[in-house]
């Protein structure tokens, strides 16, 4: 229970990387604020079940991240509702692929938004409260494209490097304030929608998932094996610990050897 007393904010965290940092969490003793969208009903079961398994006091808050303000009212309401922000994990991300020329525009805004905007706005938001407290971990998930390109991904790759950027200035505005932060980069997830993805493909395809898995893995990273929502969860409870108190201001990938050739 390294992290009893402790209370984190996780944006995104109904399900996939999002909801295996905050189970992680969780375990060690991290009082917990979900975020995200999805079935009222099904959420409220998850997030009462967070509750019973781990005997920590978990809430819930669907804020528009989007917005400036809804990322500092969800920051205030965990504050007031849980008593502190500890551990800040923006993790909420969403997707679109096209070539430039052809990317939507609104897409465009909307994946800045979220992946990039909606990092900042936390941050700043965060930020007062854990200088009072002179203690803070601020864990930013970027990406392997966070570090390099794919095609048809201009607005993700270019956000996910924002997040990159914006880590470091703020690790080094933090250095002695008893603050780290840090950028997550994962490879490829066995979340949810990857699962969905795999289905699909193998259909497609005439073939199965397990063929599909070795083709998708193929395709960028050398070691054939999926990073889980658990091992991102993983990382995140080390970089809250006495342990990494000097790590900061780096993007760590976790991507089985992807940005390493």
């Amino acid at each position: 229970m390294a992290l009893k007393g402790k209370v984190a904010l996780v944006t995104g965290s109904t399900s996939g990387i999002g909801l295996g940092i905050a189970r992680a969490l969780a375990a060690e003793g991290a009082d917990i604020m979900l975020n995200g969208f999805g079935d009222a009903a099904a959420i409220e079961t998850l997030r009462a079940g967070l509750e019973t398994e781990f005997s920590v006091k978990v809430a819930y808050d669907g804020a528009d991240l989007s917005k400036a303000a809804g990322v500092a009212e969800l920051v205030a309401k965990t504050q007031s509702e849980l008593g502190s922000l500890d551990i800040l994990v923006n993790n909420a991300g969403v997707q679109f692929v096209a070539p430039v020329e052809e990317f939507p525009e609104a897409k465009w805004e909307a994946i800045i938004a979220i992946n990039l905007s909606a990092v900042f706005y936390g941050m700043k938001a965060a930020i007062p409260g854990m200088k009072a407290k002179g203690w803070g971990r601020i864990i930013n998930i970027a990406s392997a494209h966070g570090l390099v390109a794919s095609p048809h991904k201009v607005a993700y790759v270019a956000a996910k490097h924002g997040v990159v950027g914006a880590t470091k200035v703020a690790a080094i505005e933090l250095a002695n304030d008893g603050i780290t932060v840090n950028a997550i980069c994962p490879g490829w997830v066995l979340t949810p929608l990857v699962e969905k993805q795999l289905e699909d493909r193998a259909k497609e395809a005439g073939t199965d998932v397990p063929t599909e898995e070795k083709k998708m893995l193929q395709e960028t990273q050398p070691m054939l094996k999926f990073t889980t929502p658990e091992h991102i969860g993983g990382l995140a409870v080390f970089l809250c610990l006495d342990a990494a108190q000097t790590i900061t201001g780096v993007p760590l990938p976790i991507d089985g050897g992807w940005v390493a050739h």
